[in-house]
């Protein structure tokens, strides 16, 4: 096909990792169906990326191009940090219009560039629906978590509705209340005010968050379509109840998986790490048993205090259990990321560390035989499609809905206070790698496994190109 005419498809994440890599392996299969990519990245992301990717990486298909735009905020002084979100969630929705219309202005005027014809945007970069809406062209948007975020988000209405949200005082924080049933959620019963985003833990009615959300997802339904990087058969009620509330829902993932499927061996061509990834850890895991290790991560953005690093360190040392444990640079607040004396002398055999690793392929690895985790959705998502159970320490947002579902729905969790003491740790580590209930839990993961390869997904890919991209774009 002449490259002028390639149907031409926009991409623009929220700027954090856990957005960013879902939407890169839309963009890769995107590119794979024949449209021509440009994927926006933030100036202070696009950095990070050039530093973990190579900017040869970067530049190798004339027909998949970067391009940023400014993210309204002074650039942080280290280049390695997860900036402040809802910092973040402000300035996108605040300030980001104007630069991106410019951009699109831009490729529209560039000879070497076919028109663009289609934006795919992540739902929560809504301001994106307005450029499309000038120019006339289709735009689908990305959840890139899990269903059952996205619908308790929804739900965000309906709390402040019934006077759920905000809370009256703060001791509703402690005293029991958030234990409250949710009963006015047809596909999520059982569900307490403690598993549903975090965001709604406030007194204040103007918290920044709630009313982000509120507006997000309420403008999504002026989207084509709704895209949803789960499987049908993991989130069915949830999916079905989103199906009468967005005109059109489209389940496309795991998308790390169904991306390797469709995508061609050699037009993987780069990663989605802001970081860079310390591949040694693939060699260590090589010299343990089967189902012996235990994969420790707390995402890209967790933070955790001095006290808690301590608990996780001494209730994995106490657990006897192999481990490799990423330890970002940024995951420790305060000034103390001191790991606790006598600590590395006493793991030093069964025990890595790395600052950052390939996820996906750890998680794949033989020797995996359950995944610590803040059950952040890219996580869970891995975790589940390579057969991996998990023990969960949600941390904030939709996280904790996560964890209800993977502990009372799908048999894989475990769930560790998030007041984490060394005892639990021990126990519940001891409980999934080496007692019975653990290997029930592993046995239920690789159902999951399993079903997770089902071909809807790539049918509603087709659907999504097919009915909304080139039909609206008459291609």
């Amino acid at each position: 096909m002449n490259m002028m005419n390639k149907p031409h498809a926009v991409c623009i994440p929220f700027p954090a990792q856990g957005h960013i890599n879902p939407m890169l392996k839309v963009a890769k299969i995107l590119h794979s169906k024949g449209f021509h990519i440009t994927f926006v990245n933030t100036e202070y992301n696009h950095q990070r990326f050039v530093k973990s990717q190579g900017l040869d990486t970067l530049n190798k298909y004339p027909s998949f191009q970067f391009e940023t735009i400014p993210d309204g905020l002074p650039p942080p002084k280290n280049l390695d940090v997860t900036q402040d979100i809802p910092s973040l969630c402000k300035s996108t929705s605040e300030t980001c219009l104007e630069p991106f219309n410019a951009l699109l202005s831009k490729l529209n005027h560039t000879s070497t560039t076919p028109p663009v014809s289609c934006i795919v945007s992540d739902l929560v970069m809504s301001f994106t629906l307005d450029a499309a809406d000038k120019l006339g062209i289709p735009e689908v948007v990305l959840w890139t978590a899990s269903a059952c975020g996205l619908l308790a988000y929804v739900h965000y209405t309906t709390l402040r509705q019934l006077g759920l949200f905000p809370l009256k005082d703060s001791a509703d924080l402690t005293n029991g209340y958030l234990d409250t049933i949710v009963d006015f959620i047809p596909s999520m019963k059982g569900l307490r005010l403690k598993d549903l985003p975090t965001f709604i833990r406030s007194t204040d009615q103007n918290e920044i968050m709630v009313n982000f959300c509120i507006r997000e997802t309420a403008r999504a339904k002026k989207a084509s379509a709704v895209l949803l990087n789960t499987f049908e058969d993991l989130e069915h009620q949830v999916i079905t109840e989103l199906s009468s509330i967005y005109p059109l829902v489209l389940p496309i993932g795991p998308l790390h998986t169904v991306a390797n499927n469709i995508i061609e061996k050699d037009v993987t061509f780069m990663g989605s790490s802001l970081w860079h990834e310390d591949t040694k850890c693939l060699k260590w895991l090589e010299s343990k048993k089967a189902n012996s290790v235990v994969f420790v991560n707390f995402g890209s953005i967790t933070v955790m205090t001095p006290e808690q690093l301590v608990e996780f360190s001494w209730g994995l040392a106490n657990s006897n259990q192999s481990f490799l444990w990423v330890i970002r640079p940024d995951l420790v607040s305060g000034d103390s990321k001191m790991l606790p004396s006598g600590f590395i002398e006493e793991t030093r055999e069964r025990g890595m560390l790395t600052s950052w690793c390939p996820q996906q392929k750890v998680l794949n690895h033989p020797s995996i035989g359950g995944f610590l985790t803040h059950c952040g959705w890219n996580s869970t998502l891995e975790s589940i499609s390579s057969g991996v159970p998990v023990i969960c320490w949600p941390f904030f947002a939709e996280q904790q809905t996560n964890c209800w579902y993977c502990c009372n729905q799908w048999g894989i969790g475990l769930e560790i206070d998030s007041d984490v003491k060394r005892k639990q740790v021990e126990k519940l580590v001891r409980y999934l790698m080496v007692e019975e209930k653990g290997k029930e839990m592993r046995k239920m993961a690789m159902v999951w496994k399993e079903r997770s390869e089902s071909s809807s997904s790539l049918f509603n890919i087709d659907k999504l190109i097919n009915q909304v991209l080139l039909q609206s774009s008459g291609k």
